[in-house]
C-alpha cells in the first residue's frame, strides 16, 4: 500500500530467526509521519519481535530498518532511543521503588546533559535544565491524568495505573515515534477506554506517529489508520481497518474462520 506522506519509519524485508525457528520472514511496511499503524496477529505471530528489531533489542539476520531516512538496523538500542524512538513493553518495566514523578524523570535520561560538577552543586545551567525537565514531566502528568499518583511509589499502584505510568515514561523521552506493545493488556473496559483516549490525545495533540501492537480488535479498528497483520512471522495483509475486516486471510488466521 502506498504511503502518501514521507515515511518516518521503513521496515524492509526483515528476517529474524532463533536457531531453526523463524520469528519474522520478509516483513516490510512503512509508517508515515501522521498515522497510527496497528500490528495485529495471533499469539506467537512475531509482533513483539518486530518491535524489538525496530528499537535494537534484536538484530535481524537480514533486511533493513530506516528511521527518518537513516539506516538504524545495527545501531545499539540506547542510540536508537536518542534518535527519538520510544516504546512501552508487554510486561511492565518500571522502577517499582520510585514514585511516578521519579519514573518519568528517569525517562528523560537521554536529555540529561549537564556535567557531574554542575549537577552536584545545582547551579546555573544545571538548575535551568532541572526546571525544564520538571515542566515537561508535569505536562505529561496532566495529559495522562496522573496528578493523584504523582508522588506515590509505583510498586503500590494498581496494574492499570502502572501501565499508564509506563506510557508516561515513554513520552518523557520526547519521542518522534512511539512503539506501544499491548498497552491495554490485562485492563478492564474502563481502563482500556482511558488508554485509547490517551493514545488519540498523544497522536492529535503532540503529532507523534504510533505503532500499536494490540489484541483488542475493537480498539484497533477504532483508532488505527492502517493495520498490518502478521501470522507465523509473515505479513499476510495490510490496509485500512475496513479492508482488514473483510480480508479472508485475516478472518481465517486471526478472527476465526466463519462457516
Amino acid at each position: 500500500m502506498e504511503i502518501q506522506d514521507k515515511a518516518i519509519l521503513s521496515i524492509k524485508d526483515i528476517e529474524l530467526s532463533f536457531g531453526g525457528l523463524s520469528a519474522l520472514s520478509g516483513v516490510s511496511f512503512e509508517v508515515a509521519k501522521e498515522e497510527i499503524v496497528a500490528v495485529i496477529g495471533p499469539n506467537g505471530a512475531g509482533k513483539t519481535c518486530l518491535l524489538n528489531c525496530i528499537n535494537g533489542f534484536y538484530l535481524p539476520q537480514s533486511g533493513d530498518i530506516y528511521f527518518e531516512g537513516r539506516r538504524i538496523t545495527r545501531l545499539q538500542s540506547y542510540k536508537i532511543a536518542e534518535l527519538g524512538i520510544s516504546r512501552t513493553f508487554q510486561n511492565i518495566e518500571l522502577f517499582t521503588g520510585l514514585t511516578t514523578l521519579e519514573n518519568l524523570m528517569a525517562g528523560r535520561h537521554v536529555h540529561l546533559k549537564q556535567s557531574f560538577v554542575s549537577g552536584a552543586i545545582y547551579f546555573g545551567l544545571a538548575q535551568k535544565s532541572e526546571i525544564k525537565h520538571r515542566e515537561i514531566v508535569e505536562d505529561i502528568i496532566d495529559l495522562l491524568e496522573m496528578k493523584s499518583i504523582r508522588n506515590k511509589v509505583v510498586g503500590t499502584l494498581p496494574y492499570g495505573m502502572r501501565k499508564r505510568v509506563e506510557l508516561g515514561r515513554a513520552l518523557a523521552l520526547e519521542p518522534k515515534i512511539l512503539l506501544l506493545d499491548e498497552p491495554m493488556a490485562g485492563m478492564n473496559v474502563e481502563e482500556k477506554e482511558d488508554v485509547a483516549r490517551f493514545i488519540i490525545d498523544i497522536f492529535e495533540l503532540r503529532h507523534i506517529p504510533i505503532v500499536l501492537v494490540e489484541h483488542d480488535m475493537n480498539v484497533v479498528m477504532d483508532i488505527s489508520d492502517r493495520v498490518i497483520v502478521l501470522d507465523f512471522g509473515t505479513k499476510i495483509a495490510e490496509g485500512t481497518p475496513e479492508e482488514i475486516k473483510a480480508e479472508p486471510k485475516v478472518i481465517k488466521a486471526y478472527l476465526g474462520e466463519t462457516e
